[in-house]
């Protein structure tokens, strides 16, 4: 019987108030005796087994009766500079204002919408707003969205929290990575309509590349694959965005520090960065061979910043001005550093549109590893203001909560997403059934984008609760994947996987996760771990939190699952997945050759 422990229950250690103190950096040693534990008083329960599609000026916008903004209280714990590739602050702005409160505000501009939430030093429930904005898809295989629908999104959740909470500290920012904006730097107006991450217009230019593989993984730790940004800032210049010097390129965090900056900010940190499929991660500057070969123009792209330090402040018309933007993420490093997995082995899953596994490898560049992405997890100045980063193995997982969604909105199996977990445990097992949901092609290990999704193992006695049940085990199976080919090429053992996202509430999922993997699995109090991470890098830079120790301290278990102690029917249900896996494989690919 698998055992489910309950949240420990260490208080959060109180700061004293921090307004206007400016720290230079955060301080990076010691982090391996600040890992918590769970401490005695955990309570022990028991679970049952073509052109570039231009926007008009507001192209398909939500009206706010379509996409209102929620408010909600979460009870949980283009200056540039000479040199591009240095790590270090694009402007020397005027103090802030002076703050109400002794909080971070977060900015989480995910796929489906944006979330504001204030994280408050005290530990205090948060503040949060929420907007969601529209998926276009104009062709199969391309997704897309409206970047000034993105910035309404920003500018509606901000104003909610700090009507609420008043005056932020410090802004932190975390995005949805690898998607693409292109807009004028005169005009601060997108010049199309962002691609994507799950876009997969640009298999085809990646497939021409396939000579220079070699090259790409040496110098960005990642494979070659129409995920990353790279590709899809040549596809909109070859399609019509003109290449001049009036273009700005970049990733959903380098928009935003655009608008909230009035233009006067063009930067992305180095986490977002190494997603581009532009930038050399071992010299931490982007690279001219790349972009050369890829076809984007070097000038457009925006500097390279630390993860945590302050860049700007706002000075747009929309909101209050002189706060400092001082931490910014790609979304999932900002969930790994608001798990706190400061040390390296350190894991997280994030269990979201896709889910996403990130190990903390240390400061050592490594060499590319087959079936894995080597990323920037963060760079932090240490104490004498000098920037070091920590690089990450990923596991990258394209589908995972977007098949619950696919049930609910595509099959119409259940009406919300959370009647998944009944439906899916009213079963004993799935029945031989297996869903491999490769609807945009495989992630790690895999890496195959001509793979597409596939059911197999119907029977006659096949329902939809074998269907759900399914999902939720490709979920867990999917992760195991992406985890052994983590430890094979770490040469280190992962002893305990930590969670988050919205489908870590279902303990269906964390049960089969666990023993698939044959290791603990942890979910802490506060779930919302993307924006914790941005608040963090944020607050860091602006003494709110004095070092990492005072963050690890803050989190706290929520519940940890162990697994069965026979693995040989986790075990056997994996075979069956590898075997539908490979059904799975190439079907597009074959179709196109046939």
């Amino acid at each position: 019987m698998v055992r489910l422990r309950g949240r420990d229950d260490r208080g959060v250690r109180d700061l004293p108030p921090r307004h206007g103190q400016r720290r230079v950096g955060a301080r990076i040693g010691g982090v391996v005796s600040a890992v918590p534990r769970i401490r005695r008083g955990a309570r022990e329960v028991r679970l049952s087994a073509q052109d570039v599609p231009r926007p008009t000026q507001r192209d398909a916008h939500p009206t706010d009766e379509q996409h209102p903004v929620s408010i909600d209280r979460d009870d949980s714990a283009s200056s540039r500079a000479d040199s591009p590739h240095e790590h270090r602050s694009v402007a020397t702005p005027q103090e802030g204002q002076e703050a109400v409160n002794d909080y971070v505000l977060a900015i989480d501009a995910g796929t489906t919408g944006v979330r504001s939430r204030a994280v408050f030093a005290d530990g205090r429930p948060s503040i949060a707003a929420y907007r969601e904005f529209t998926q276009h898809f104009p062709q199969p295989g391309w997704v897309e969205h409206d970047a000034i629908e993105i910035w309404d999104a920003v500018v509606a959740t901000f104003r909610d929290v700090v009507e609420r909470a008043g005056l932020p500290a410090a802004i932190g920012i975390t995005n949805q990575r690898e998607t693409v904006v292109a807009w004028s730097a005169r005009t601060s107006l997108p010049l199309a309509r962002a691609i994507v991450w799950q876009d997969r217009r640009t298999a085809q230019r990646c497939d021409e590349l396939a000579p220079h593989l070699d090259l790409i993984r040496r110098r960005t730790g990642l494979v070659l694959d129409p995920y990353f940004s790279g590709t899809k800032m040549a596809w909109l210049i070859q399609h019509g965005v003109p290449a001049d010097d009036d273009l700005r390129l970049g990733t959903i965090d380098s928009w935003i520090v655009h608008r909230l900056t009035a233009g006067a900010v063009h930067a992305t940190d180095s986490s977002n960065a190494s997603r581009t499929m532009l930038f050399d991660i071992g010299e931490l500057a982007w690279s001219d061979e790349l972009c050369d070969l890829i076809g984007v123009p070097r000038r457009a792209l925006p500097q390279v910043v630390s993860s945590s330090g302050r860049l700007g402040v706002t000075a747009c018309t929309e909101l209050p001005t002189g706060i400092p933007i001082s931490g910014i993420a790609g979304d999932q490093q900002s969930a790994l550093f608001g798990q706190a997995c400061f040390a390296p082995g350190m894991a997280k899953n994030t269990y979201g549109t896709g889910s996403f596994v990130l190990m903390n490898i240390g400061t050592t560049c490594p060499a590319p590893c087959e079936g894995l992405l080597t990323t920037v997890a963060w760079t932090l100045p240490d104490s004498a203001g000098r920037p070091i980063t920590t690089y990450a193995f990923e596991g990258a997982i394209f589908v995972t909560g977007a098949a619950i969604q696919w049930l609910r909105d595509g099959l119409g199996i259940i009406s919300r997403a959370d009647e998944i977990g009944p439906l899916a445990e009213s079963v004993p097992d799935s029945g031989g059934l297996f869903v491999v949901p490769a609807f945009t092609g495989l992630g790690s290990p895999w890496w195959d984008p001509y793979a597409r999704g596939t059911i197999v193992g119907i029977t006659r006695g096949s329902n939809r609760a074998h269907l759900a049940r399914a999902v939720v085990e490709a979920m867990a199976l999917q992760t195991r994947d992406a985890i052994a080919a983590m430890q094979t090429a770490s040469g280190v053992g992962i002893s305990e996987l930590r969670v988050d996202g919205g489908a870590s509430v279902m303990d269906l999922l964390l049960r089969i996760q666990a023993d698939q993997l044959g290791i603990a699995v942890r979910r802490p109090v506060d779930q919302e771990t993307t924006a914790l991470g941005a608040a963090f890098l944020a607050g860091l830079a602006e003494g709110v939190w004095p070092d990492l120790d005072a963050i690890a301290d803050r989190w706290r278990t929520d519940v940890v699952v162990s697994p069965a102690p026979d693995r040989s029917a986790a075990d056997a249900l994996h075979a069956e997945w590898l075997r539908a896996v490979d059904r799975s494989r190439n079907w597009a690919g074959s179709k196109q050759t046939a």
